[in-house]
């Protein structure tokens, strides 16, 4: 397969419909057939919410497939357009963020984008994912709170990647990225401001 324009577009179509299938909704009906996790816990489709509400099993399990939607776009997007293609690259990775937060199947009401975000990071700079997956998890340990581990990881995540120099579509594709989250995360701004935030608890309540 020739790396064309239209093998281009075609890839990062097909990288936006994939990012928007809600795993979180699926992987909610396998645990409870008549589980609607948008009425339950924050209502978000992510990891979290399935996490605090059907257990770290089901949690684990949507963090992975949201996670691995974002590697398979990518995987794919390398096979066919060459893994040297950064700017394809990083437009597949763009999709397949934006098809999470933006999904077409659900009225373009999705989740926050942090673990679909966070594959796509792994697949271009897995020095990148690493250092932000530390300091997640140090955020979450000391707080529990995971959205301000969130937040501090998509803050972190341009500074990262222009600190080790990469592609500079990867740093343009960093800022928007952290700029997403950082605006699906403003409800959860404003209770920490107020000191109303849910620490994090694995416990189904």
């Amino acid at each position: 397969m020739d790396a064309s324009p239209l093998h281009g577009t075609l890839l990062v179509a097909f990288a936006y419909l994939l990012g928007s299938v809600p795993f979180g909704l699926v992987v909610a009906k396998a645990f409870d057939r008549g589980f609607d996790l948008r009425k339950a816990g924050s209502g978000n489709i992510g990891a979290t919410n399935v996490a605090r509400t059907l257990g770290k099993g089901a949690g684990a399990l949507t963090l992975l497939l949201d996670a691995g939607k974002a590697l398979f776009a990518l995987e794919l997007t390398s096979l066919l357009m060459g893994p040297a293609s950064h700017g394809w690259l990083a437009l597949a990775g763009g999709a397949v963020f934006l098809g999470h937060i933006f999904p077409v199947y659900l009225r373009f009401k999705g989740g926050k984008g942090v673990a679909t975000a966070m594959g796509v990071v792994a697949f271009l700079s897995p020095v990148t994912v690493f250092v932000l997956l530390v300091l997640f998890a140090a955020v979450v340990y000391f707080t529990r709170y995971v959205s301000l581990g969130s937040l501090c990881a998509a803050v972190g995540l341009p500074i990262v990647v222009a600190l080790l120099e990469g592609p500079r579509s990867y740093l343009n594709l960093s800022l928007v990225i952290a700029f997403l989250v950082v605006y699906t995360h403003r409800e959860n701004i404003h209770r920490l401001l107020a000191g109303q935030e849910t620490r994090f608890e694995l416990h189904r309540k």
